[in-house]
Order: C-alpha cells, then structure tokens, then sequence
C-alpha cells in the first residue's frame, strides 16, 4: 500500500502533512497538494512539503538499504528518494500546472508553453540526508525569464517552510520573515563549500580573496538551507561556484524579497553564486573578481 497522508493546515495556510500509513510500493496517492490550488505560493509550499515527507519516510523505513548512486565524485550521490521526491512534485505539476515548464536535478525535463519553468531540487543536501544528518531540505523555485520570482523550501527535521518571491512577501511557516539585517564581511557568517579536488588550484586561490576576509565560514552542505539560515538572519552571505539552477533559484528568491543581494560572478574560470546581505555580497563579489 502507498503511503498516505493527513493533511491539515497550518495557522498561516501552509499544509502540514502527518503519514497515517506506509509502504513503498507506489507513490503518495493522497497528498499535501489541494486539487483546486490556485495561488503559486501555495502549491510551491504543499510541493516541497510532500516530496520533503517522502523523502524522510523513505530513509526512515529503508535506512542504509536505501538505493544510492555517485554522480561526479563520492559526496555527489542520488538515492531512491531523490527519484521518487522528483517524480511525485512532476506528476503533481503535471496535473496542476500542465502549460508550465520543468527542470529538476534528477533529470525531469518539460518544455513551457507558458513562459514559466518550476525548478525543482526533491532533495538538496543528498549526502548528508543519505548520512543521517539533518542539514537537507526539499526545494522548488517558479522561474520566468531566467530569473526565480519565487521559492519555497521544506526542512522536514524541523517542519519548516520557507516561501517568498518577487510578488510574495517572505514567510517561514506563514509568519513573516524580518528584513535583513545588513553588515560588511568582515562581520559575516558565510556558509561556503570548496571540493577537496580544487585545494591548491585557481579556484581555491578566488576561495582564499572572499574567505579570508569574513568573520567565520561554514561548510554544511546544503546550499539551499545556507540560503534559509540566511533567510532566518543565522548567516549572511552564501558563496559557491559551479551552482546549477536548482541549487540557487529557491533560496535566491526567498532572499532577495527579504531585501537581499544575489549576483553571479566570474572568477578562476568558474561562475560563483552570492547571496545574502547587500554590503557583504558586494564586499565578496568584488574580492572575488580581484585578480
């Protein structure tokens, strides 16, 4: 029997999904997702929300059987949940949204007729989902033009929604996020990542000009939820390269309604991602294009 959810609502309109039973053999039949959603905002939330339920129930009934793959290197993997997350969200979209267009990590592809492109990541922080540790999520941004307009992100460990975009103001589980708070690099918590591979290279040397000068870094593995604790006002600045769509357009919507900066900058041959209080994205930005 495929699993089945409770769904209510929470006191800002936002689903809270609670399994009532489980099993594996075919995907969610009753769903977060309300069969006459309207909004966007609301639809991105009930998204993120299931695929995150079912990704965490799939770890939890499967544990160390659960299905994993490489891609590029040992830390890049995929799991069975990744593929099942991705493929419940496009099936739902392609109820719902059927002229919009979709990208997904996992490799769902449909061209737009509308002009509108939901960019999904089902589980971003693969590894450390497939390790046990909490620091994942579950993640959709709406693009047009080549730009989010909006985003919402579940962390199941926690039960938290994060949405906001252009024409949505900034929530976490329906309440309203504060602006940020802006403030140099200098005094910045920067979340960040760096391969192992690249240390010693170009790469690591454009790492060193904008590390170097932050207060802390912190490398925990999930770019989408560095940009949520962004959001919440625990980290300031995001800062990568070689960052695919989905690893940036969620939480790159989210922090710019909040008031915050997202550039792309070139820098050692790759294209870097910052994101986060505007003084410090410029401030990184420039030490990273400083050759």
């Amino acid at each position: 029997m495929a699993p089945s959810f409770d769904t209510t609502r929470t006191p800002g309109g936002h689903p809270r999904v609670t399994v009532v039973s489980s099993g594996l053999a075919n995907l969610p039949r009753v769903s977060a997702v309300p069969d006459d959603v309207q909004a966007d905002e609301v639809l991105a939330a009930a998204l993120v929300t299931e695929a995150a339920a079912l990704a965490q129930l799939m770890r939890r009934e499967r544990g160390a059987d659960l299905d994993r793959d490489t891609k590029s290197g040992v830390s890049d993997i995929v799991t069975a949940a990744d593929h099942a997350a991705e493929a419940l969200v496009v099936e739902r979209l392609a109820a719902l949204r059927p002229d919009d267009g979709v990208l997904g990590e996992e490799g769902a592809s449909r061209p737009s007729r509308s002009g509108r492109t939901w960019v999904l990541d089902p589980v971003d922080g693969t590894y450390n989902f497939a390790q046990g540790l909490d620091w994942w999520c579950s993640a959709a941004a709406l693009e047009v033009d080549g730009e989010p307009v909006l985003g919402a992100v579940r962390h199941d460990g926690s039960a938290t929604t994060w949405v906001g975009g252009r024409d949505v103001a900034p929530t976490r589980n329906g309440e309203p996020l504060a602006p940020l708070v802006d403030r140099p690099l200098a005094q910045a918590c920067v979340a960040t990542y760096l391969h192992p591979p690249w240390i010693g290279t170009e790469v690591a040397a454009a790492f060193d000009r904008f590390a170097a000068r932050a207060a802390t870094l912190r490398m925990l593995g999930s770019g989408t939820m560095d940009a949520m604790a962004v959001a919440d006002g625990r980290v300031h600045l995001v800062c990568q390269h070689t960052v695919p769509p989905w690893d940036w357009m969620p939480g790159a919507a989210v922090v710019r309604a909040l008031g915050g900066e997202v550039r792309h900058v070139e820098a050692a041959g790759r294209t870097w991602y910052v994101a986060g209080v505007p003084t410090a994205v410029a401030e990184a930005a420039d030490l990273l294009a400083d050759r």
